[in-house]
């Protein structure tokens, strides 16, 4: 991955990303205190080209993981949705201390609903996001490259 990495304007997202990689995935490994998992995804800047890392919960399947671009139920898409479109081939997961490049493929119809289940049962907040906005909340596979 090329590109100079500017942390995110958001104090929590900074904290947790440099607590998280300066631990090698031992600390900041949550969500703040639910004690739910999350993993560092590491994309490149749709337009800025610069390195971007945002704390995702950690949803994970037979060794792929959903990235799921709910900002909190927000009308609009994260920022990191529009890097992963427009760099899929440019991200990498850290899952504790394990990093690693990923390929990343948007999911609809039925393998959206799967990997929508999945997400919502890792982090139930999911169900009440969708709710409180009428976009419908994309749902990436990021597949372990070999």
């Amino acid at each position: 991955m090329y590109g100079v990495y500017e942390p995110s304007p958001s104090e929590w997202v900074r904290e947790q990303v440099e607590a998280y990689e300066n631990s090698g995935g031992t600390e900041g490994n949550t969500l703040r205190d639910t004690g739910l998992p999350v993993i560092i995804v590491t994309s490149l800047g749709a337009k800025s080209k610069k390195v971007r890392k945002t704390p995702l919960m950690r949803v994970t399947e037979n060794g792929s993981y959903a990235l799921v671009a709910s900002q909190g139920g927000a009308p609009t898409h994260p920022q990191w949705y529009y890097n992963i479109v427009a760099n899929p081939e440019s991200v990498m997961i850290q899952d504790g201390p394990e990093r690693f490049e990923v390929s990343v493929r948007k999911v609809d119809g039925e393998e959206r609903t799967q990997w929508w289940e999945r997400a919502v049962t890792a982090f139930p907040p999911y169900a009440e996001y969708q709710l409180k906005t009428d976009r419908q909340i994309p749902v990436f596979v990021a597949t372990r490259r070999p």
